[in-house]
This record gives structure tokens, C-alpha cells and sequence, in this order.
């Protein structure tokens, strides 16, 4: 098995668009109004202009350029860890806001600057361009960089995939988790080449305390993902409410489930008695057993020590594949174990490669 859209991404953005009719309405409204406030001579500048965010600039020549999509601690974790290893590299950060405070300590300070995907063409010495991805605004015109100047688009792994992971840009180098998540993530492609790296957020999970099992608490907290787009919500209404009814759960909402249907579902769940974790407590500080549909929460508890499993009562053929490839038990089975871990830090081992690529 492998991605819905192995290699075209207007389909998966269709797909992505068309999946959620909530989110369909919301981005219709987003578009209506920013076309409202749009001045007529903004209008006329391209969309080379469109995405616009802060330049971190470290060094004269910047030869590497990492784009950030996000802050997200796992973008974070992913793209700005592997800095902290390339000290005697001049770097250039493109973020959509100031993230001078996550860059690495160096002699030569970081210079901070506005900057449109325009202005990434002063860039002259980049030969090598770190990202998440293509299939979003940053990302994308970091990519479109590349086929203007021939610098390498390097995609570093952050999160698990379902097959409805966005494709690989053409010519892409990936940094994987794993053999198997860069086989599925590829998807029998010749253009893409690879290199396993493993986890910076299961290395960095492992770093904390593990969690004794005196120490586990009760009762068993369901982790939502009611935000996803690889289930119809009702779908995953139905197997959280299956589940916490039955075996006495706790509901913990993903930090993403803010949209109004998703409040509403949250407010008919607490009328049909069910618990609602509205502490926002730290996930890895959370020590009671885990549940999840197909959540990273699942391994980060294993990691921790934390009993976890994956639980759904119909799941469909990719979930299950989906829960072989990274090892996830379902309920009723032992708890998932840990996986193992390579013996280099993933940032360190990205940092490596990076300076390979930099060198041709």
C-alpha cells in the first residue's frame, strides 16, 4: 500500500479542499475576505509576492535555507533541531513570524528581515533547501526556488503517514523515520531518493523520565483527531463514542478541534455523560493509559512507558496497515511497545547529510 497521490499535487489539494465541508466553507471565507481588503495595486504584484514571512540570516553567504511552514514544536523539532550541529555553516531561516528565539546560539548573531518569495532569489549561494514539504505556502516557494537555481530540495520526515500524506516534490531527497515509511512515502517513485534518519520527536520523547508503573493513573484518556481529514468526523464521532461509553474514558480534544462543529460535538458529548479533558495538560506529562484512533500520541506513551493502544471497531484496510507499519497494538492485545531507536540523534544524523549535500 502506498499514498492516494503518489506524485500529483493538485489532486491531493483537491482532495485536501473537498474533504471537509467545513473547512470548505472556511476557507471560502477566508479567501472573501482577504480579497476585500486586498488594495487594487496589491493585487497586480503575482503570487511570488503572496506568501510573506521573517528572514533569519546567519552569515554573509547563506548556503542552506530551512522553511518553516509552521512553529509547531514538531516542525521546530524537525527543521530547526539539525541547526544546532551545522555551527561553521552560514544559514538562512524563512518562518511565517520571528523565530529568533528557537535558532541556535552562534558567534555570528542571527539578522532578521521581511521577506516575500521574491526575495529569496538574493539568496545566490544557497545550494541546498530544507523543508516539510512542497504542498504548502512556505514550502511550496521554497521549492520553486529550487527550480529556478538548481539548489537540492531536501523533505524531512515530522509526523506519521496515512495515504492520504501529500506527495514528494519532484527530485525531492527524503529524510524518513524508517525504511518503511520511506518506501510508502514514495510510493515506487525513481525520482526520489532517501535516507533514514529516524524520529526527532521519538528521540526527543525518549529523552524524558520514563514513567513507572506506580505511577499511571486513571482513567484511560481517548485522544481526539476529530481535525482529521483521512476519516469522515463521523467516523471518528462514532469510535470515540463507542469507546469512552464503553470502557469509562476520559475525551481529550486534539489542540486543533476549535472550529464550531468541532465545539458542538464536544457539547453533545458532555450531555451524553462524557468527560472532556479541558486541562490542557502537556500530553507527555499525561501518565494515564492512551487510546487513539491513529494518533503519534500512541508510540510517544509507549516511549514514556505509558500503556497505549490504537482502536477502532470497523477500521478500514489502510488504518490497519497503518497501525502494522508503526507497530501500533489494538485494544485488547499487550500495550504498544516501544520502538527502537537509532543510536545517533535524527537532528544530528539530518546535520550530517546536510553537509553532504552542500559539499557536491
Amino acid at each position: 500500500m502506498g499514498l492516494k497521490y503518489p506524485a500529483d499535487l493538485d489532486a491531493w489539494s483537491k482532495w485536501q479542499a473537498s474533504s471537509k465541508p467545513e473547512r470548505r466553507a472556511k476557507d471560502f471565507l477566508r479567501g472573501f475576505l482577504r480579497l476585500a481588503n486586498e488594495k487594487t495595486s496589491e493585487s497586480n504584484q503575482g503570487a511570488a509576492n503572496s506568501v510573506t514571512g521573517t528572514l533569519h540570516l546567519r552569515g554573509s553567504s547563506p548556503r542552506l535555507l530551512v522553511v518553516l511552514d509552521s512553529t509547531s514544536p514538531t516542525s521546530l523539532s524537525s527543521l530547526v533541531r539539525p541547526l544546532h550541529f551545522l555551527d561553521d555553516v552560514d544559514i538562512a531561516v524563512w518562518a511565517p513570524e520571528d523565530v529568533s528565539a528557537q535558532l541556535p546560539d552562534h558567534v555570528t548573531e542571527w539578522r532578521c528581515e521581511p521577506a516575500t518569495e521574491t526575495s529569496l532569489d538574493a539568496l545566490t549561494d544557497v545550494r541546498a533547501v530544507m523543508a516539510l514539504g512542497h504542498y504548502m505556502g512556505f514550502g511550496g516557494a521554497a521549492y520553486r526556488l529550487t527550480q529556478r537555481t538548481g539548489a537540492r530540495f531536501v523533505t524531512v520526515q515530522h509526523g506519521l503517514h496515512t495515504p492520504y500524506a501529500p506527495p514528494l516534490a519532484p527530485g525531492t531527497h527524503l529524510l524518513a523515520f524508517s525504511e518503511a515509511d520511506a518506501h510508502f512515502w514514495i510510493s515506487d517513485r525513481t525520482d526520489v531518493t532517501y535516507d533514514v534518519v529516524g524520529s526527532q520527536l521519538f528521540w526527543d520523547a525518549a529523552q524524558k523520565p520514563k514513567v513507572d508503573i506506580t505511577e499511571l493513573g486513571e482513567p484511560v484518556v481517548f485522544l481526539g483527531q476529530m481535525h482529521g481529514a483521512e476519516l469522515p468526523r463521523a467516523s471518528f464521532v462514532r469510535a470515540t463514542l463507542k469507546f469512552v461509553k464503553k470502557h469509562g474514558a476520559v475525551y481529550r480534544p486534539h489542540p486543533q478541534e476549535k472550529d464550531k462543529l468541532s465545539r458542538v460535538v464536544h457539547a453533545l458529548m458532555k450531555k451524553m455523560g462524557v468527560t472532556i479533558d479541558e486541562s490542557q495538560q502537556p500530553l507527555n506529562q499525561v501518565n494515564n493509559p492512551v487510546v487513539a484512533i491513529f494518533s503519534t500520541g500512541i508510540i510517544e506513551a509507549a516511549i514514556r512507558g505509558v500503556p497505549s493502544w490504537a482502536y477502532h471497531p470497523d477500521p478500514p484496510e489502510w488504518l490497519m496497515e497503518f497501525w502494522e507499519r508503526y507497530g501500533m497494538s489494538q485494544w485488547g492485545d499487550s500495550p504498544t511497545p516501544s520502538p527502537s531507536l537509532p543510536q545517533i540523534e535524527p537532528a544530528r544524523s539530518i546535520a550530517t547529510i546536510i553537509t553532504q549535500q552542500l559539499e557536491k
